[in-house]
């Protein structure tokens, strides 16, 4: 096919799932619907996206963490749009930092599980880069439907107030707005911050409301008097700045932020940033629609790093993946890639793209190696499918050279950024740094899939044991049923390993926009450079 229609034929296909993927987006940015809204502006309050706006400075870029987070969950419930809290990484007063802001128009900003885990990934970011973290507090609460899967575990809503705890003793400073209610436990978060505002009239906090205190002890009170304003700015002294409104208390952290000093870096090394040699947007016409297809992963790489600024590690060997030293918007990293091209080995042998071999994954262990060795920050480009299998790859110690690759992603120390373009399979997905090796930011392309394997691999590898049951049995081998079941796993699985699925549970910090990749990169980078700490890199005991 005609190379020009090939792009054009791809760019089509990306555009019409960039455009499913910002109709989703809009759908939960618009959180518990218009009139809600209108119901929380009649009491004087901003929306949740308004609050943001105000104190983010405008004229910086922002990521939005998480906003698919709950997508299509707790039906039952109502559902949890963008997992009824906000969470977005800016710059207020051209210092960077966290916000994490309820949604009262989704379920009055109660806590569904998916808004713990929210949560919990955002001071998770916060005392890994060392960034301060704002709390726009508006929350009515644990939702008590599913109090037992907000409650009660380890990775649940109390490891909100004892992450309070560890953010403090290592200077991270935590700021609190009490813009709306704060109730019960949910009290704590607030007041275990460093700071804390509250808004006149809107704003109250109390371990119990008027009904419950009634009801405790008899006790007639209304809910201003009890914890309003005015009682903790000026009788109990639990809040440190009254505000007017909610202008007034954004307005107040922003001038906060503006007087925090300047901390030691890590000094990950930038320069003047220069433009790619290619387009980010040209992304969308590289990237094949049809999986099967293989294409040039160097040119992907050529649309997000500086021109001129790429230099191939072991180029001719190890083919499969591609390791590379690079910059991104001026910032020095490590670049390994799938490349999913056919290509061919130093002993003339055929190695298929995304697919991780023994000379690969060598190569790629002692590259993330030197990345260490050196302080520079690591970027995982996936699109695999797995490790090689066979007789042949077995004999040559497969298994050995892939623990070793995983064990150099497991033991590095630094920061490690993972974008997820396509394929994400197997336990090639864990050795390219999946979620459970802790990368900073983990995001993913509308065309990404991640799965112990495909969906067409999978009904064929259940269709086969199936079928091998049916005749231990002695029932028939041929059964009209195989293509009923054969089509019900593959549709299972398509839809388990959709990268909505994954947004939807936060397994990926983000879906974005090819063509946004970098930008994503580069504030990612300068995150992590806040936390100077990074310990001595070893991979410990490694058969070799």
């Amino acid at each position: 096919m005609d190379a020009r229609l090939e792009f054009a034929r791809n760019e089509d296909q990306m555009r019409l799932m960039l455009s499913e993927m910002k109709r989703r987006i809009d759908i939960a940015r618009d959180g518990g619907g218009l009139e809600l809204q209108k119901r929380q502006k009649a009491l004087g309050k901003m929306t949740v996206r308004e609050r943001v706006a105000h104190i983010l400075d405008p004229d910086r870029p922002q990521l939005e963490i998480g906003a698919l987070a709950g997508e299509g969950l707790y039906a039952e419930h109502g559902g949890c749009p963008a997992g009824g809290v906000v969470v977005v990484l800016g710059y207020v007063q051209g210092k960077m930092v966290l916000i994490v802001a309820n949604d009262a128009t989704v379920k009055a900003g109660t806590w569904f599980p998916i808004t713990a885990k929210k949560n919990l990934r955002a001071q998770e970011l916060a005392l890994e880069n060392r960034i301060p973290i704002v709390y726009l507090v508006d929350s009515a609460g644990v939702y008590l439907p599913l109090q037992d899967e907000v409650f009660p575990d380890k990775e649940n809503f109390g490891r909100i107030f004892r992450n309070n705890a560890l953010l403090s003793s290592k200077g991270i400073t935590q700021i609190a707005a009490i813009m709306g209610s704060c109730v019960a436990g949910g009290a704590y978060l607030p007041i275990m911050s460093d700071e804390a505002l509250i808004v006149d009239k809107t704003g109250s906090i109390f371990l119990a409301g008027s009904y419950l205190v009634k009801a405790a002890i008899g006790e007639d009170i209304d809910n201003e008097t009890l914890g309003g304003a005015t009682t903790h700015c000026e009788i109990s002294g639990v809040t440190d700045y009254k505000a007017a409104n909610d202008a007034d208390a954004l307005n107040t952290i922003r001038g906060i932020v503006d007087k925090i000093g300047h901390f030691p870096k890590a000094g990950f090394d930038r320069i003047e940033p220069l433009a790619p040699s290619r387009p980010g947007t040209d992304i969308h016409g590289l990237f094949p629609n049809d999986r099967s297809k293989p294409y040039d992963t160097f040119e992907i790489v050529q649309c997000i790093a500086d021109r001129d600024s790429i230099q191939l590690y072991k180029k001719d060997f190890g083919k499969s993946i591609l390791t590379a030293y690079a910059r991104i918007d001026g910032w020095a990293v490590g670049i390994v890639a799938n490349n999913r091209q056919l290509v061919r080995n130093g002993k003339g042998e055929t190695q298929f793209g995304g697919v991780i071999y023994s000379d690969s994954a060598d190569k790629a262990a002692r590259f993330i190696a030197n990345c260490n060795q050196k302080h520079i920050p690591l970027v995982f480009l996936q699109d695999v499918t797995g490790f090689m299998v066979g007789s042949r790859s077995e004999h040559g110690g497969i298994i050995k050279d892939g623990a070793k690759m995983v064990n150099a992603v497991s033991n590095s120390v630094v920061p490690k950024f993972t974008v997820l373009m396509g394929n994400a399979f197997g336990a090639g997905y864990y050795a390219m740094c999946g979620k459970a090796y802790d990368p900073r930011l983990i995001v993913a392309w509308p065309s990404a899939r991640l799965a112990v394997m495909g969906g067409t691999q999978a009904a064929e590898v259940l269709l086969q044991i199936e079928k091998g049951q049916r005749k231990s049995k002695s029932r028939k081998e041929h059964d009209p049923a195989d293509v009923e079941l054969y089509e019900r796993i593959r549709e299972r699985y398509d839809e388990q390993t959709s990268p909505y699925y994954a947004a939807a549970r936060l397994w990926v910090d983000a879906m974005i926009d090819p063509a946004d990749t970098r930008q994503w990169l580069s504030m990612g980078i300068e995150m992590a450079n806040h936390n100077p700490e990074i310990p001595p890199f070893s991979m410990g005991l490694l058969q070799t």
